[in-house]
């Protein structure tokens, strides 16, 4: 029998929401027409925002949005997005597309958004090619309530009150797009811009150093030896492409069997690189008081035939699905260091949670894993042993773990995660419950315990299209077996199945 063990006596860290975390960047269709449409539009919004895109992130209970990139954040000048939008100035977005930017959607859209959506903003601010007094400025402009240039030209543009901004990103992927820099120049570049990043009035800004991409520990060393004192935060990039190979990254929809477990195999590589990254951030940081955050994760294809390459517009089956869940397992598992993590990308970029063509609107797969674990979102982790009859699936040399699952306690309420990543196999669990009488009803004796489940389930090719766009969705699942202190289920292939205990 394959087991999944849960003590709810024994608390782990609290599960923080902004895991849950998303990405935004001037890149292809992901805000102009994914997000904003303007106001004049007659897709129906609000301020510009698509009601039905805003309307579908607050369900999923969006936290946190990182903005403006990505590479697009180390070209970006913030004054070009301010103003009236007839005299903004118009700049050819070199990173992606080739396209026209018009700076429609700048700061104070932003801001609007996050609104909006009721969640927390993130700004990655321009070291690779703005100025130190430009990212001050920037953080004046949004935060200061007193009597200065930056705070009048606010005001000018209609905003008479500061926002708050925690999150501010100093610099994005330095060590490529974002200068080419080594880590040791671009650690002495963070303490510099760092000090000018100022705390106005009742804001206080959180600030992130540019970490590493995938398996760079030579970057985190350094840049943490030099500047790790100076940040409250530490980025890591890792994103998943099937064939490891960046010139041919393969289909997002045609793909065997085989390159579905080598993906999930190469997703699972995320626990690898924490571990490893943290580990050295412990060397410099024995009192754990910088995070971990994982701003930039995903899967990466190559583009949709007929589609701009510059746009990264891909589709999103269950092979995706499963590569979230998978992921945001590891992440709830690593809740004590890591405190953010922000899927690339929203909305029409590469592992989007959404995807729009003109007025329609349809939730990918993602979308749907989003939905699922939202409930872990500011629960407290508790504790979880599998015990399988046989360790994992696969094919060859191409292995996985059977099974992956979460589980979080929060308003005397138990949240269970489950994921058979298996293609073809439906898998037996037995769930074996403990944990403290009285604090979640029947948890010791389950028959009297109310309990919901929900499944997401499909052919690991399955996705959302226009012409189809609920073929993989979330269904009430009934196939929950109650006895005593157990649950008993048997999980289709392909499949994720939450099941809340209260």
């Amino acid at each position: 029998m394959n087991r999944l063990h849960i003590n709810t006596n024994d608390k782990k860290a609290v599960i923080n929401k902004n895991i849950y975390g998303h990405f935004a960047e001037h890149l292809g269709r992901c805000i102009y027409n994914g997000i904003f449409v303007g106001e004049d539009s007659d897709i129906p919004n609000e301020k510009g925002m698509r009601k039905d895109v805003v309307e579908a992130l607050r369900h999923i209970k969006t936290p946190v949005l990182r903005w403006p990139g990505g590479c697009f954040a180390d070209e970006y000048h913030w004054k070009d997005g301010i103003g009236q939008k007839n005299q903004r100035k118009r700049m050819v977005n070199t990173h992606w597309g080739g396209v026209v930017e018009d700076n429609s959607f700048g700061t104070h859209e932003f801001m609007e958004l996050c609104q909006q959506l009721d969640c927390e903003p993130y700004i990655n601010g321009n070291l690779g090619s703005g100025t130190v007094q430009e990212m001050s400025e920037w953080v004046e402009y949004l935060t200061f309530n007193g009597v200065s240039p930056m705070a009048e030209l606010r005001r000018k543009n209609g905003q008479e009150e500061p926002w708050k901004v925690k999150y501010w990103g100093v610099g994005n992927e330095n060590w490529g797009c974002g200068g080419n820099m080594r880590p040791e120049f671009y650690a002495d570049q963070y303490r510099r811009y760092a000090t000018y990043i100022r705390n106005y009035s009742e804001n206080k800004i959180f600030k992130i150093a540019c970490g590493a991409n995938d398996f760079n520990y030579n970057w985190t060393d350094k840049v943490m030896e030099i500047a790790g004192k100076y940040m409250d935060a530490l980025s890591l990039h890792y994103y998943t492409l099937p064939s490891g190979d960046w010139h041919n990254k393969g289909s997002a929809t045609d793909f065997t069997d085989l390159e579905y477990y080598t993906t999930l195999k190469r997703a699972l590589k995320m626990e690898e690189l924490i571990s490893n990254h943290l580990q050295i951030m412990h060397k410099y940081d024995p009192e754990n008081k910088v995070g971990l955050i994982v701003d930039e994760w995903g899967t990466w294809y190559t583009v949709e035939p007929g589609t701009n390459p510059g746009f990264l517009y891909q589709q999103n089956t269950m092979r995706d699905a499963m590569v979230t869940a998978l992921t945001f397992d590891i992440f709830n598992h690593f809740a004590d260091r890591v405190i953010m993590a922000n899927i690339a990308q929203t909305v029409n970029v590469l592992q989007a949670v959404i995807l729009t063509e003109g007025d329609k609107m349809l939730l990918t797969p993602t979308y749907h894993v989003f939905d699922l674990y939202k409930e872990h979102q500011n629960a407290t982790a508790v504790y979880t042993f599998i015990e399988m009859d046989s360790e994992t699936v696969g094919i060859g040399d191409e292995q996985i773990p059977k099974l992956s699952a979460s589980a979080s306690v929060l308003d005397s309420k138990l949240y269970v995660t489950l994921v058979n990543p298996s293609a073809d196999a439906e898998l037996p669990v037995e769930i074996c419950l403990s944990g403290i009488d009285g604090e979640i009803k029947g948890i010791n004796g389950t028959e009297n315990a109310h309990i919901k489940a929900k499944i997401l389930t499909g052919g690991i090719r399955d996705y959302n299209c226009f012409e189809e766009p609920e073929k993989v969705r979330v269904e009430n699942f009934n196939g929950v077996e109650n006895i005593k202190d157990k649950l008993r289920i048997t999980m289709p292939a392909c499949s994720i199945i939450a099941i809340n205990i209260s």
